[in-house]
């Protein structure tokens, strides 16, 4: 018995290895990768003009993974879709979360990082953060995002104002010119509460995970027809975090796993 299992189970691993092999033939050699270049610190662009972060360090480590040699080009949040089906670039690695919605038209990878959303306010701030306790308040977020969608549709009391980048928002709240600010939580610690800007504001209320909204976690976007992309960077996803590569790569960046449930 213990033959014929170890016989079997050598098969079905050849086979897999043989499955991603004959994937990976199918991959172009080079693939060009779009990322926002604002939403540290997943991903930024530095004073040099090279894109930084958690996502370039990830993307890089699937990119040689998959054998593939890949490039970064940044593109505007608001165009970040348009421009993948525009063939502007070939996959987008850019904290953007798969969602149904989303689905319709671009094809994922499976979710490499997957964290909440809350609110950030202004510690002395007497807010209460729920759909009365907000009412007339003014919210900023990104457009053309999940935090977007959900205050349109959970809180049609709030006044939504919207940014082209988070740190535009954060720059309207640190002025007092919006009242609260609704982002994904390790961005708003990251790149405003552990900032010298983010001094006297304080995350509040629930975390936000309801998947109709916030989706399943941010995975790699390609075309429709580009799924053997997709399926190969999911590959590379799971193999990063088998041999501990992708723990590595956010502890150097966040100082705990961001991977999620």
């Amino acid at each position: 018995m213990k033959t014929s299992f170890a016989a079997a189970l050598s098969g079905a691993i050849a086979a897999l290895t043989f499955a991603f092999s004959a994937a990976a033939q199918d991959l172009p050699d080079a693939l060009v990768i779009g990322t926002e270049g604002a939403y540290p610190p997943f991903n930024f662009t530095e004073s040099d003009g090279n894109v930084a972060g958690f996502e370039i360090d990830l993307g890089n480590a699937m990119c040689a993974h998959i054998k593939v040699e890949c490039t970064w080009v940044t593109q505007d949040w608001d165009g970040i879709i348009p421009g993948l089906q525009a063939k502007k670039y070939d996959a987008i690695i850019a904290s953007l979360y798969i969602t149904d919605e989303r689905r319709k038209v671009i094809a994922f990878s499976d979710k490499y990082y997957n964290v909440p959303s809350r609110f950030v306010v202004a510690t002395d701030s007497p807010l209460d953060i729920s759909a009365d306790g907000l009412s007339g308040a003014i919210v900023g977020t990104q457009r053309a995002t999940s935090f977007e969608r959900y205050l349109t549709a959970e809180m049609p009391d709030v006044e939504v104002r919207l940014y082209g980048t988070m740190d535009e928002a954060y720059l309207d709240l640190g002025s007092g010119r919006v009242d609260a600010v609704l982002g994904d939580v390790v961005a708003l610690q990251d790149g405003f509460l552990g900032t010298p800007e983010g001094a006297g504001f304080e995350l509040r209320g629930p975390e936000f995970t309801n998947p109709e909204y916030f989706g399943y976690g941010a995975g790699v976007a390609v075309r429709q027809d580009d799924q053997a992309i997709a399926d190969a960077f999911s590959e590379a996803i799971k193999a990063l975090r088998e041999n501990g590569t992708y723990q590595e790569i956010s502890q150097k960046w966040f100082g705990l796993d961001v991977y999620g449930n």
